[in-house]
């Protein structure tokens, strides 16, 4: 299996560091973005599979930034992360195509999961395509 190539966006600078170290430590890829802008940048010039989504952020909120990476990259599965608890938000998410969501605080297995999941998806629907 090829390296998954996954973008963090949180504007929670220490939350994003840790994970990214956890996740590189089980050799992925990975980029980071501190809001909403900066993952908007980061999806327009690099090529990721998954992006992993922090719903509440200062610039943006996660459903502006989700509608805007689909609309560069429909490819790209997003795995939108919350710490908040809000339904309305996450079904939204859904409709517009992300691929799954998570509650704050989650396991790094939790998530690993839910990123080879996300993968997994891409890959089959890039080797159809």
């Amino acid at each position: 299996m090829s390296e998954m190539r996954v973008l963090l966006v949180d504007d929670e600078a220490e939350f994003l560091e840790i994970l990214t170290k956890r996740l590189k430590k089980r050799n992925l890829d990975v980029s980071q973005a501190s809001s909403g802008r900066e993952a908007i940048a980061a999806v327009r010039e690099g090529s990721f599979d998954v992006v992993v989504l922090d719903m509440k952020m200062p610039d943006m909120d996660g459903i502006e930034v989700l509608r805007e990476i689909k609309s560069l990259r429909p490819g790209v599965e997003v795995l939108i992360l919350t710490g908040h608890a809000n339904m309305e938000a996450a079904v939204e998410g859904m409709e517009l195509g992300a691929f799954d969501y998570m509650l704050k605080p989650a396991t790094i297995n939790e998530l690993i999961f839910k990123l080879e999941d996300a993968y997994k998806k891409k890959q089959a629907r890039d080797n159809r395509g």
